[in-house]
């Protein structure tokens, strides 16, 4: 008998949100606490200069994981929408069509990024002491990425039918599996090869395979919502409109990733041009900030979900009132997790590199001037999860990038003549003001309201009822 889903259309808003978002959080800390350890395990094992490679070669996978991420977010709403509706075929058309453009994708994407990871970390300015390293750990990243997109996808559609338990555990075993054989692979321990850098790389490529092949036997052994038998495994094969709508919310929703990625690519550019010891500064500075944002991307996620579910179920009476609560835990939250790393940054930088290393300095400098952007991140993480929720995705797209690149980007470089190099660290916290202006805007004013996504009953026909007037270019085109 498959496990009862979470019902997020009904009950307290408040003890709701959070009893979903706190296994999702869960999951984020795993997450990045094995990026974490790995980081530990290179820096330790193989210095600032593997250290630095990873960042580099990271910074790129997220930049190929979001030319095809934005499909599994368009299925997850799809797939909230309809289980609000109570409509389970129509989530299985979308989770199926999903699979299906995703796997495409991914397998694409991995076979140009093995061809050209030269060409690529060259474009980052990778400083010369990392480009082989880097190299060496980005073509094995690149192998698994198929893997590693499926295993996001299935996780993404449970947590849209209301399931944020199961991806907690396979996460777990995922982390477990990677933590436990990077040191094996990269100083070959017994009877495991010596790998060097490419053993991180390996160690993360076995454990997402292993991960995704258990949560997905997991799914038909406990006959849970998004499973496909039998006639069902076609709609892998999405009909024309099923694929023309789940591409059209998609690719901006992808393309969000995308530019933030690619912001992430120049400011790293901007940053090595600094030397080895500000470029491994800031791969420490990222390592903490993927804690200080995971409260920011939890409830966002779980925000997402649980607007989906109302809006299908037509329940708009509760989706101003979940958007609230996610601002407020997300102040809450975010600001907790900001001071912590405040207060004790230097403890916890030393875990990456020594505590005589120069970078070390640079970083807890960077932290003092950078890290309370995510607060403000976090707000706006909320507000667009819920316009998008019902499918509007052109808006969202639009304020990140004018906020990355006008604002970002542009004060980095326009005010390196009085604030030197601070000038970086200080166009994060000024983007993401200029970002959560943007989003309130159109969160209390945009006509992102009408309509919602509905996946047909014939499987060569999908449609979004009256939704394609709620934003300008509803009927998005891959050039916006």
């Amino acid at each position: 008998m498959a496990r009862p889903q979470r019902d997020l259309t009904s009950g307290t808003i408040g003890g709701t949100l959070l009893a979903f978002a706190l296994p999702t959080l869960g999951s984020n800390i795993l997450q990045s606490l094995n990026g974490s350890i790995n980081a530990i395990w290179v820096g330790r094992f193989l210095g600032e200069g593997a250290l630095a490679a990873t960042s580099n070669a990271n910074i790129i996978m997220f930049l190929m994981f979001g030319a095809v991420f934005g499909f599994g977010m368009a299925a997850t709403i799809l797939v909230g929408q309809s289980f609000g509706r109570h409509d389970v075929e129509g989530a299985r058309r979308a989770f199926g069509a999903a699979i299906g453009l995703v796997l495409m994708g991914s397998v694409v994407i991995a076979i140009l990024g093995w061809l050209f990871s030269s060409e690529i970390l060259h474009l980052l300015a990778t400083p010369g002491d990392a480009m082989g390293l880097a190299q060496a750990y980005l073509r094995v990243i690149f192998l698994g990425l198929p893997a590693s997109m499926l295993l996001v996808l299935v996780m993404m559609g449970l947590r849209g039918t209301g399931d944020s338990l199961t991806p907690l555990w396979f996460m777990a075993l995922s982390v477990v599996l990677d933590s436990g054989l990077n040191p094996l692979l990269i100083a070959g321990v017994g009877p495991f090869p010596r790998l060097g850098i490419a053993g991180s790389a390996w160690a993360t490529l076995i454990a997402n395979h292993l991960a995704v092949a258990g949560l997905v036997a997991y799914v038909y052994v406990r006959d849970l919502p998004i499973r496909l038998r039998g006639p069902e495994l076609a709609w892998i094969r999405p009909s024309r409109a099923l694929a023309g709508t789940i591409v059209r919310k998609g690719l901006p929703m992808g393309a969000q990733m995308l530019v933030m990625s690619s912001a992430g690519l120049t400011m790293v550019g901007l940053v090595n041009r600094q030397g080895v010891d500000t470029a491994a500064a800031y791969a420490v500075s990222q390592q903490l900030w993927t804690y200080i944002q995971m409260p920011a991307l939890a409830i966002g996620a779980a925000v997402s979900a649980m607007a989906a579910q109302n809006i299908g179920a037509d329940r708009w009476d509760r989706v101003a009132s979940i958007t609230r609560y996610g601002v407020l835990y997300n102040i809450m939250l975010t600001g907790v997790m900001v001071a912590a790393v405040i207060l004790f940054d230097r403890q916890v930088m030393t875990l990456f590199v020594p505590g005589t290393s120069p970078a070390l300095p640079i970083a807890r400098h960077i932290q003092l001037i950078a890290s309370w952007n995510f607060v403000v991140f976090g707000v706006t993480m909320v507000l667009f999860s819920t316009v998008r929720a019902n499918g509007a995705v052109l808006a969202p797209l639009l304020f990140l990038f004018l906020s990355m690149y006008p604002v970002r980007i542009g004060f980095a470089l326009g005010a390196r003549a009085w604030l030197s190099v601070d000038s970086l660290w200080w166009s994060f916290p000024v983007g993401s003001v200029v970002n959560l202006v943007m989003a309130a805007l159109y969160y209390r004013y945009g006509n992102w309201r009408h309509g919602s996504l509905v996946v047909a009953p014939d499987a060569d026909e999908a449609h979004e009822h009256s939704h394609t007037v709620a934003e300008p270019g509803g009927r998005l085109q891959p050039s916006g």
